[in-house]
């Protein structure tokens, strides 16, 4: 009966789980309400708007924002917005790579993930896996989908420092952001 109820990635099950209970609260009509009252707020609100964005269950609400967001100056939204979306991304990594470093080690050893990097690396090459690792979470950071994806990837697969990783998200982040305010 023990063996019945035992999951070998219950971490990663409860991320999985909070995000989907997070897209119903911020379907939540009165927290999309305060959402758009964020554009009162002026550069404040770019920085808040921003630490949604990173979120992928209210990146949603937050690009809304930025796209009805009208700033003075777009590159002090962009740069605010950028700068909080990095907090979040390095709170997400230093939680993620503290957090659920076993589970990724034990899902690593697996004999699925084995044949996939043994099926990457024999087709493309060492290096030619890690660059489309590099960029296919770069897309996710980049984009208003869940940065938490691209940052596992990073966190979970890579050895990359933490401030490497908050140049890379800023960067992304901001980029991003300033598409959604000229639109």
């Amino acid at each position: 009966m023990k063996r019945l109820f035992k999951f070998r990635y219950p971490k990663i099950l409860a991320l999985i789980i909070i995000i989907v209970a997070a897209y119903f609260l911020f379907t939540n009509p009165a927290v999309a309400g305060f959402m758009s009252s964020l554009n009162s707020w002026g550069y404040f609100g770019a920085f808040i708007g921003g630490l949604f964005f990173s979120f992928g269950f209210t990146s949603p609400i937050a690009m809304g924002f930025f796209l009805t967001l009208n700033p003075e100056n777009i590159w002090l939204a962009g740069i605010l917005g950028g700068f909080g979306a990095m907090l979040v991304d390095l709170l997400i990594f230093k939680f993620i790579r503290f957090s659920f470093m076993d589970e990724f080690l034990r899902l690593e050893h697996t004999k699925i993930m084995k044949e996939i990097g043994y099926l990457i690396e024999n087709t493309a090459g060492h290096k030619i896996k890690i660059y489309l690792m590099y960029a296919l979470a770069g897309f996710f950071i980049a984009s208003p989908l869940p940065d938490e994806a691209g940052v596992i990837m990073l966190a979970g697969l890579t050895r990359i420092r933490a401030d490497i990783l908050a140049i890379i998200s800023f960067v992304l982040h901001m980029l991003g952001i300033l598409i959604l305010l000229w639109i």
